[in-house]
């Protein structure tokens, strides 16, 4: 970690900017683009930064930054994207993916996003990701040029190893099943969160009808018009401070969120290990099918029902010197589907052993992040209810007064 690209360099999104252009189709487009600064932290002249680098990059770059790094690094959880567009939202605040309040929120999550890269003891070495930090223009062909996309799986063939795998690793299968768990529970959560914020608005906002009745009323009461007006005073700040605080519990939700889109990361890291072991088994089954017909065609006999075999039985058999070139053939093919096997063994045990080093230090990030999260919310909530009791309060008195 002392290594690590987050320790000599400040990073920061620090601005979104509303742009109007054209797309690959040559349709006008509105986008957003994001200001990516960065100031490298020099370490012989103690207390003092380098200058300040700037450069824009819209969210479809971050995508293509992430799609790179998941495909060349199968073996590591890579850190999630905030949310294109919003979900999981009250309806009182704006799903719109221009609305500011909703800009603002993902500028923050793709700061967080270059963060977790750049503190990552892999990823933060990574040549792509550092010119995606320091070189705006001619970034994607430098990406495309990795041919990373060639190395992407197809989902038909994921979708066949996930079926056909006749010896899944447990710990994996347990894996996949925690990240669906994972993210049926933190769904849930967020569902419930978004149920609770909408009464919570409306209880906030028919404080506000206090107000204005205690407001009228104070209108006709002579002895008691003050102490009224001053009570529904109290409560319309308070029916208007729901705005601010569910904007803010909407941060707390984003790393709720983030998380959410970590279960995703993790199938995916199961899902790489389900296609390795897959082409292993499909090796296997290939050698031994081999190894069977050159010990049928060096005996002569046939051990299993084949087209072939029947064939030969009626139209003649091989001459000897055709049998001993496919032998030979065989032979060839025997030797290079071994060393091939011995080849996946070995690349399956080290991508085990390096998955599951990423895997214990995510457990271990998202250990800490969730507790912090989820007592920051609990924070949140105290300080709602104890300005619900303090209105109260601060009413009561005006009542007194009376």
């Amino acid at each position: 970690m002392e290594d690590c690209l987050a320790k000599k360099m400040e990073i920061t999104v620090s601005e979104a900017e509303k742009r109007t252009g054209r797309n690959a189709m040559n349709i006008q487009e509105t986008y957003t683009a994001y200001l990516i600064e960065t100031r490298a932290v020099e370490s012989q002249s103690e207390g003092q930064c380098g200058p300040v680098e700037s450069l824009w990059r819209r969210y479809s770059e971050f995508e293509l930054l992430r799609n790179y790094l998941s495909v060349t690094y199968p073996h590591i959880v890579v850190p999630p994207l905030p949310e294109k567009r919003a979900d999981f939202v009250w309806h009182k605040l704006s799903a719109d993916n221009m609305d500011p309040d909703f800009v603002e929120r993902r500028r923050i999550g793709l700061e967080n996003f270059l963060l977790r890269v750049a503190s990552h003891p892999v990823l933060c070495q990574d040549k792509i990701f550092y010119a995606f930090l320091m070189q705006e223009g001619g970034w994607k062909e430098l990406v495309n040029e990795t041919g990373f996309q060639l190395k992407a799986d197809s989902r038909l063939k994921a979708l066949n190893a996930t079926f056909r795998v006749k010896n899944p690793d447990k710990r994996f299968t347990e894996l996949k099943h925690y990240s669906d768990e994972l993210q049926s529970v933190i769904s849930h959560l967020l569902r419930v969160r978004a149920r609770v914020a909408d009464r919570l608005y409306g209880v906030y906002k028919v404080h506000g009808n206090y107000g204005r009745v205690f407001s009228e009323w104070s209108a006709i009461e002579k002895e008691m018009g003050d102490g009224l007006q001053s009570a529904g005073h109290h409560m319309d700040v308070y029916a208007a401070s729901i705005d601010d605080i569910l904007e803010e519990e909407e941060h707390y939700a984003d790393q709720l969120k983030e998380y959410l889109f970590y279960a995703e990361a993790l199938r995916a890291v199961c899902r790489k290990h389900e296609l390795m072991q897959y082409d292993l088994e499909m090796a296997a089954q290939d050698l031994t099918s081999k190894k069977q017909q050159c010990e049928e065609l060096a005996t002569g006999t046939v051990r299993t029902f084949s087209l072939k075999g029947m064939t030969s039985k009626l139209f003649g058999q091989e001459t000897p010197e055709q049998r001993e070139a496919k032998i030979k053939v065989l032979e060839e093919q025997i030797q290079e589907g071994e060393e091939q096997l011995k080849s996946k063994n070995l690349e399956g045990r080290d991508f085990v052993k390096s998955a599951w080093a990423d895997i214990e230090r995510f457990k271990e990030q998202k250990n800490h992040d969730l507790k912090e999260a989820l007592i920051s919310y609990a924070v949140m909530q105290i300080s709602m209810c104890k300005k619900g009791i303090q209105v109260w309060t601060n009413a009561k008195e005006c009542f007194s007064k009376m």
